[in-house]
């Protein structure tokens, strides 16, 4: 997949689920055994513009015409994983909540009803043929939602420094049973203390994905692009998924000033990124 650009997009965070190979009926397995051992695989980065390209034309394409054939791809403990992009599955479930995130004259503006109601007509006709689908990878822009957290330790953070060569990476990775297991026992300290409200149901929605999917898997938290629009000190103190873990301990424990100041350090944090996000 060729670059668009060498402009760097920022502004979105991603949850990936990357599977064995052995997951992979074939012939897809094979296709993706291939597609591991090319050198020039594309980037997120990539990804994201090649999308962002698609909504210049007259009228905009809001989804790939076709599925994308690329996928992220790691190896652990000699087993090769991979994450499809499935870039149009995603584009189709990203245009069904735009209505709840701009205001409709900016929404008609940039994609015409028309378009609209053709592409959700097309997703419909697809998903009678594919009920079973779902995609590999979660995004979020201008945040890291904080339910993303519960499923990773700080221990396995991993922070990179930019270089003139590279740019800075901040992720979390982690082997699925570790994922699943933090779920379930932050939704049962969650529901003991709270009872209900937005991170309970993000965990049980994001706790219902990951059932799908084959148990050797691997998890990856990646702030992919926010990297560029945070300075180098914010993402260096940026222990987010060790606060979580701290305020959720605290619950567990009934500690509630200790759960209110984790919370605290979270929205400070957080609230820089927001700040970001309304001056542009």
């Amino acid at each position: 997949m060729p670059k668009v650009s060498s402009l760097i997009v920022p502004y979105a965070s991603y949850l990936r689920v990357y599977e064995p190979l052995a997951a992979f009926p074939e012939p897809e397995r094979g296709h993706w055994a291939r597609y591991a051992r090319r050198r020039d695989r594309p980037s997120y980065q990539d990804e994201l513009r090649g999308s962002l390209a698609d909504l210049l034309p007259t009228p905009p394409i809001p989804v790939p015409v076709h599925e994308s054939g690329d996928a992220f791809v790691v190896e652990a403990d000699g087993v090769v994983c991979v994450c499809p992009w499935r870039t149009r599955l995603r584009g189709w479930q990203a245009l069904g909540e735009l209505p709840g995130q701009l205001p409709a004259p900016v929404l008609d503006a940039v994609l015409p009803p028309v378009v609209r109601r053709q592409t959700a007509a097309d997703y419909e006709r697809w998903l009678a043929r594919n009920p079973d689908a779902r995609p590999w990878i979660r995004t979020s822009t201008w945040q890291v939602p904080l339910n993303w957290f519960v499923l990773v330790a700080d221990e396995e953070r991993q922070y990179e420094k930019g270089t003139a060569e590279s740019p800075p990476v901040l992720r979390y990775r982690t082997p699925m049973v570790q994922a699943r297991r933090r779920v379930a026992r932050g939704l049962r300290t969650l529901r003991d203390a709270i009872d209900e409200g937005p991170l309970v149901d993000g965990l049980m929605d994001v706790g219902r994905w990951l059932e799908e999917f084959h148990p050797r898997s691997l998890v990856e938290l990646d702030y992919g692009g926010l990297v560029h629009a945070l300075p180098e000190e914010l993402l260096e103190g940026d222990h987010s998924a060790a606060d979580v873990a701290e305020g959720i301990e605290a619950l567990r424990n009934g500690d509630g000033e200790g759960a209110g100041e984790a919370y605290a350090r979270l929205m400070e944090r957080w609230r820089a990124v927001r700040d970001r996000q309304f001056s542009n």
